[in-house]
């Protein structure tokens, strides 16, 4: 039968894109698969680094591709790659309690089978002493242990700036290329510490993202915006891990998703838009476009720092190396979107063909199922 792309009766979404009469000549026939694979052949899957930090107009040629970059040790000098050990840390924070993300898996804010259905599982979170909680991270990630809850602090609420605060005047308040040329200080200034036990699913934020490694690794898996056909986004119900009487973790619906839990479609009233396809596991959860995807990889390692676009999708995930003091740590700038011009709009114009179209494709395929079944 061939592959299950949606043929348009007119080269409209294409033209809208691309534009140019020469071009529609190499249209297959669907503009989805020609926007993604025409992206692939002027982009490639590879990251570009740079020797240092970009000057402001550099930088702002970046943002207006929507193209990542990372530059390696650009921030080895601060002062928080010198001095955020864990005696350090501990010392600092001595008694006080912080806010801790706990979940089975490491899986906070990831699809998750329940049930037999996929829902947004959310961590459970709670107050530990910030020595208690290093310890435990320290430990297990030494252990090797992959049978006990997975602990890390994710909060990404300007938690530097208000939680972690006393370490907020070690990084610098703004990242001087980005600030001077987005004309705007960050909206959030997020800290990161966990293990290799837990791994970030794949999403994406309306945010100028500049991401600093300052211990341990950080591996990340890029797509474009343009790929969202592949990432079979679904409405998910919300749930949340919850601590049993006699110990462990489940999962509970949360009330409005427990209240609409037998409708048709999941979470469809008051669900979460999230990616249910995994670029690790592509045979999985796949959409008719999700072969055309090409993942970007880069890995970042202390001192590195990462520009991550408005809108790219991401999934990340830790490794401690043997001789390190066995956490992993990461800080990163938000600074808001421009949502004028054409990038918000068209990304989001591609969302809405891409939806429609899997839930087209989805049911052209259950209807053959069930004229192949009344035949027999």
């Amino acid at each position: 039968m061939g592959t299950d792309y949606l043929s348009f009766p007119a080269n409209f979404y294409f033209v809208f894109f691309f534009g140019g009469p020469g071009s529609l000549a190499r249209s297959p026939g669907d503009p989805l698969a020609e926007l993604i694979t025409t992206y692939n052949e002027l982009n490639g899957a590879f990251i570009e680094e740079l020797a240092e930090e970009p000057s402001p107009l550099e930088f702002m040629r970046y943002v207006a591709r929507n193209t990542p970059f990372v530059v390696r040790g650009a921030a080895s000098s601060w002062q928080s790659n010198q001095t955020w050990d864990k005696e350090y840390l501990v010392r600092l924070f001595k008694d006080q309690a912080v806010n801790v993300a706990v979940t089975p898996f490491g899986n906070a804010d990831a699809p998750t089978d329940h049930d037999g259905r996929i829902v947004f599982a959310k961590p459970h979170e709670e107050d530990q002493d910030f020595e208690e909680f290093i310890n435990y991270v320290i430990n297990q990630e030494k252990s090797k242990d992959a049978t006990s809850e997975v602990r890390y602090a994710q909060t990404q609420n300007d938690n530097l700036r208000n939680e972690y605060f006393p370490l907020s005047h070690e990084v610098p308040p703004s990242v001087p290329f980005a600030r001077i040329a987005l004309d705007r200080d960050p909206e959030a200034v997020n800290l990161w510490i966990g293990t290799s036990r837990s791994v970030t699913a794949l999403h994406k934020d309306n945010y100028e993202n500049i991401y600093v490694q300052i211990r341990g690794c950080k591996h990340f898996v890029l797509l474009p915006p343009c790929c969202q056909p592949c990432v079979n986004e679904r409405t998910l119900m919300p749930a949340t891990y919850a601590r049993r009487d006699h110990g462990g973790l489940a999962l509970e619906l949360d009330e409005a998703s427990n209240e609409n839990k037998d409708r048709p479609e999941d979470g469809a009233l008051h669900g979460v838009p999230f990616a249910t396809w995994d670029p690790d596991h592509p045979d999985t959860n796949a959409t008719p476009y999700s072969h055309l995807a090409e993942p970007v990889r880069v890995t970042l390692e202390p001192g590195d720092m990462l520009y991550l676009p408005a809108m790219w999708y991401h999934k990340v995930s830790q490794s401690c190396p043997k001789d390190g003091e066995g956490f992993v740590l990461a800080v990163n700038y938000w600074y808001d979107m421009e949502f004028s011009g054409p990038l918000y709009p068209l990304s989001s114009f591609v969302r809405n063909i891409g939806l429609q179209t899997t839930s087209t494709v989805l049911q052209r395929r259950a209807d053959r199922m069930t004229q192949g079944t009344s035949n027999h």
